[in-house]
């Protein structure tokens, strides 16, 4: 890192245009991610079947029978990380499409953006021809976002940890890497171009009350990549969304708890597009009290143990 500081500074100072260069080209590329064994035998359940999507080839696997569901990742990771969602949902009637973003896991190509995961996921939902639901972890919200205001259809939506200001991932990449205005005016106007957006068209808050998709928000106090701040901010702006909080989860731990699946399921399959108030008050409640939780675990392994 303090190289790479350096070596940002000096090329700032002589020659701006290539530290422009450079610094897209490390903002924009994904932390290598091979899916972990656990991932790797639950994919082997599904049906593989890839879509190409503006020339990239995109790895995907199906589960169940029924209206899909889609499960979209965030930055750096893969589809297989939503596995807790799948068997819910399939139990429920669904079918479920997990699929790794462009430049991630299985998939085609090196760079990535939060545009490459919108037009992704608008790929294959087109290729399913009818989307029920999305299941959006980090980025993945903000890349769902995007496809509802660019056409994606969907009956319901649900974002865990979701971010609602990518320019906030901009100052954080300049800070970290000592970068100075003039670099990061050209690293924008280099990805714009070839992006082919602009830079404030991509503010989540400012086209989240055009959207309608009804729309369920689970975000950890404790999240420390994506502030808890910014997912209600998001629930503000979004008409009618639910904004449920938990605590002691984090940024990951959140796709793997049990009370957090059923919320998002029980949301997925509601036919009225809302969340059951009495569960998600229940739910709220228990996940700030983790004396609560604790004891309603060790109680289960008592039970457990004595047969």
């Amino acid at each position: 890192m303090r190289a790479a500081r350096v070596g940002f500074a000096l090329l700032g100072r002589s020659a701006p245009g290539l530290a422009a260069g450079l610094a897209e080209r490390l903002f924009f590329t994904p932390p290598p991610r091979r899916p972990s064994p656990r991932i790797a035998a639950f994919l082997a359940g599904g049906s593989r079947r890839d879509v190409v999507v503006g020339g990239t080839r995109l790895a995907c696997w199906r589960f169940g029978r029924g209206p899909a569901v889609l499960l979209a990742h965030g930055w750096g990771g893969v589809g297989g990380q939503l596995s807790a969602f799948v068997e819910p949902l399939v139990a429920q009637g669904f079918s479920v499409v997990a699929f790794d973003a462009p430049g991630h896991g299985r998939s085609g190509g090196r760079m990535s953006s939060l545009v490459d995961f919108a037009h992704a996921l608008r790929g294959v939902a087109d290729a399913e021809r009818a989307v029920h639901a999305v299941i959006a972890h980090s980025l993945g919200g903000a890349a769902t976002a995007l496809a509802l205001r660019d056409g994606l259809r969907a009956r319901r939506a649900v974002f865990l940890g979701a971010p609602a200001d990518p320019e906030a991932w901009t100052r954080e990449f300049a800070r970290r890497f000592g970068l100075g205005a003039p670099v990061m005016d050209r690293m924008r106007a280099r990805a714009e171009a070839r992006l082919g957006v602009r830079w404030k068209d991509l503010e989540i808050l400012g086209l989240a009350p055009s959207l309608e998709t009804p729309l369920l928000l689970v975000h950890d106090r404790d999240d420390a990549e994506v502030s808890w701040q910014e997912g209600a901010a998001l629930a503000a702006a979004w008409p009618g969304a639910r904004l449920l909080t938990t605590a002691g989860l984090g940024h990951r731990r959140i796709l793997r708890e049990a009370s957090v699946v059923a919320a998002a399921v029980g949301f997925v399959a509601e036919e009225g597009g809302e969340a059951a108030p009495d569960l998600t008050s229940r739910l709220e409640a228990e996940m700030f009290d983790r004396d609560l939780r604790w004891r309603r675990q060790s109680a289960a392994s008592r039970l457990l143990a004595s047969g």
